[in-house]
């Protein structure tokens, strides 16, 4: 039953379904088509297994499972969230007539297609075929991408959306997802205030807020945030990104709360898990951190969607109960990682942060301040990065509480302060990080004072007709400390004067170099990061995420 238009035999398949029979039955059609491989399963977890590790062609996916908590739209949310799944994919809800209303909304801004049961091999066999027409008319548009020539793609999207081409709504969710990854959150927001001009669709408001939140508008972003989520309560995007801009307000109960609230609409998904634990830690409810962190682990260890950073935490959680078996385990569990993954970096640097931690719990202190100091040794180097301060941090306030201190541990927490306070939100984050010792998170705060009133010194020069002066106060500052918000408002400075600053290509040279040793990437599995913001599209086709670059011109 050849309905497909184009020889297929060398696709694969897979199909996720509880029910054996209609398994059976839906992998029959598949072989009809002209389908050589199938391959078939009946959980979730058992497909995000395959999906993380192979590619397939085509995916049927059951919507619900009655045995799990995980729907098949837990599932598709996950592997978009995390870039797991190639725009060549074909994916395929199958569902019943009862929530055809909820897929069909679904449809228009993630899936390929709907299946309502019962169905014909016919109606499969359309569907699939729909999915590859869409596939065919938006290719040109996926190739820009897959060049990085995000300019030139962004450009067919705008087109098609404004003549009102195949898939244009489609095609506009792509243009402003674009538009956000080269930095124009302004044009963005006026694409997507477009799609809900001509079609209210919940994705383009929550884009409108995304785009706000990129622009720097964080309370108008909060305000459209709680309009869309009292019309719609049950769209977990929308939770994600309001837990995002509490998160960046430094409001980490409030942040705590909606993820929590987004966990519960999709108590499956991976990362929303990860979400709750790692802000319940910095927001110091370690019972609920523990909580969300061991399902974490027990949902999520073996999938490419976990953080490794979940087990350090839990680490110091059960340190802090003196837990001796449980965090033998979290060891245990690392040296499991590493025998998988044994060139990941960042995999070693975690587990000498557990070692320190089991090293301490048996007593065996000069080691662990030998171990300490390693892991101090490279501070101000570019690659200790803000999840290196802030297991540091945790490791000399545990320290500290059990009087254990480096003779040198003022410096140490000087320099960690005065390079990762860039903002409120990294500072509480820190100043969580060492919560067991709340005179370090005083420490932590002072510092972030500190930069403050570095930036408020220069800017007065600025203001008093001396920007010159005020850009060379920012790289002197931003050199002693290697603070990113330092560097940040010198390039500022720069951009607004440029006229009146005489050698600004020598200073604009002088930045970019600070620029590059002072980056201060987030801490994996932070609210707001990852391989795709809350809220976003993932813009990844074939066989790898698109590497992000800047738009030509």
């Amino acid at each position: 039953m050849a309905l497909l238009s184009e020889d297929i035999s060398n696709a694969r398949a897979l199909v996720v379904e509880g029910n054996p029979a209609m398994r059976s039955m839906l992998a029959s059609q598949l072989r009809e088509f002209g389908v050589k491989t199938v391959v078939q399963c009946g959980r979730i977890i058992d497909a995000r297994r395959h999906l993380e590790y192979q590619t397939f062609d085509f995916v049927l996916c059951e919507l619900h499972f009655h045995d799990e908590n995980a729907s098949g739209q837990d599932l598709l949310d996950d592997l978009r969230r995390n870039q797991l799944l190639p725009y060549s994919t074909v994916f395929v809800m199958i569902t019943g007539e009862a929530t055809y209303a909820h897929v069909a909304e679904a449809a228009e801004s993630a899936l390929d297609g709907y299946l309502l049961k019962p169905h014909k091999a016919s109606q499969l066999g359309e569907r699939l075929q729909q999915a590859r027409i869409r596939k065919v008319s938006l290719q040109g548009i996926f190739s820009a991408i897959e060049e990085e020539d995000f300019a030139g793609a962004c450009k067919q999207c705008v087109e098609r959306f404004n003549t009102r081409g195949p898939f244009w709504l489609y095609a506009a969710r792509i243009g402003a997802e674009l538009l956000l990854r080269i930095d124009q959150p302004a044009e963005a927001k006026k694409l997507y205030e477009a799609v809900i001009k001509a079609k209210t669709l919940p994705w383009a408001k929550l884009g409108v807020a995304r785009s706000m939140l990129d622009g720097g508008q964080i309370t108008a972003a909060v305000s459209t945030l709680e309009n869309l989520i009292a019309q719609d309560p049950s769209y977990a995007d929308a939770y994600d990104v309001m837990g995002r801009a509490q998160f960046e307000l430094g409001k980490f109960d409030e942040a705590l709360a909606t993820y929590k609230m987004a966990s519960k609409l999709t108590p499956a998904s991976v990362g929303r898990l990860q979400s709750v634990g790692i802000m319940a830690f910095y927001a110091g409810k370690p019972e609920e951190a523990e909580y969300a962190l061991q399902r974490t682990c027990l949902v999520g260890m073996d999938s490419k969607l976990f953080d490794y950073q979940c087990l350090v935490l839990m680490a110091f959680l059960q340190f802090e109960r003196n837990d001796h078996k449980a965090l033998q385990r979290c060891v245990h569990d690392f040296d499991r990682l590493i025998d998988k993954n044994p060139e990941t970096v960042r995999l070693q640097r975690l587990a000498r942060v557990v070692e320190a931690l089991t090293l301490l719990q048996h007593h065996k202190i000069a080691q662990a301040l030998a171990l300490v100091r390693e892991l101090a040794s490279d501070i101000r180097e570019p690659a200790f990065d803000f999840e290196s301060a802030s297991n540091l941090i945790a490791l000399l306030s545990q320290m500290a509480k059990r009087a254990i201190q480096l003779d040198e541990v003022h410096t140490l927490m000087d320099h960690l302060a005065l390079r990762f306070c860039a903002s409120r939100a990294m500072s509480e984050l820190l100043a969580g990080a060492a919560h067991a010792y709340p005179a370090y998170a005083e420490h932590v705060r002072a510092g972030n004072t500190k930069i403050i009133k570095y930036a408020e010194v220069a800017m007065s020069l600025s203001l008093r007709g001396n920007p010159t002066g005020a850009v060379n106060e920012l790289i002197e500052r931003g050199q002693e400390t290697l603070n990113s918000k330092l560097v940040e408002s010198a390039e500022m400075v720069l951009l607004r004067y440029k006229e009146k600053i005489g050698e600004a290509p020598e200073l604009h040279a002088r930045v970019a170099a600070l620029r590059a040793q002072c980056m201060v990437n987030p801490m994996p599995g932070q609210p707001g990061t990852g391989p795709r913001k809350a809220g976003a599209l993932t813009l990844r086709v074939g066989g790898g995420p698109v590497k992000k670059k800047a738009a030509a011109g």
